[in-house]
């Protein structure tokens, strides 16, 4: 059995300008799994930078409200949302709430740095 508690996963500023604890990623702990799961925060009236991965990802909204960018899409998205986003796409997400936009992230196969790129000019 593997239990892993939030409270002890060291948070960090991603190269998306979030607040982000990795959960779980096979890469750096001995656990057979090929996706990766972080816990993701934007505080109210934020965004994060632009960016995109190779790779799929899924957001699941824990808390919070805001509007989830992809490629020419916007929408409203809320507690218990989930948000499919293909490889490649161009995404980001802004907190438009009052409180701490927090969700999972869960990218498959498991995101790695050479998997992200960063365009801050939205490109």
């Amino acid at each position: 059995m593997y239990i892993k508690h939030l409270k002890d996963c060291l948070e960090f500023i991603a190269g998306d300008n979030s607040h982000l604890r990795e959960i779980l990623n096979p890469g750096k702990e001995k656990i057979n799994i090929n996706y990766s799961l972080a816990w993701t925060m934007v505080k109210p009236g934020e965004k994060t930078l632009p960016h995109k991965l190779k790779n799929s990802e899924v957001y699941y909204i824990i808390k919070g409200t805001g509007t989830m960018y992809i490629d020419n899409e916007k929408k409203l998205v809320e507690k218990n949302d989930t948000v499919y986003i293909p490889p490649d796409a161009v995404q980001f997400i802004e907190n438009t709430g009052e409180e701490n936009l927090e969700f999972l992230c869960i990218v498959d196969p498991a995101w790695t740095p050479e998997t992200e790129t960063i365009l801050k000019d939205g490109r």
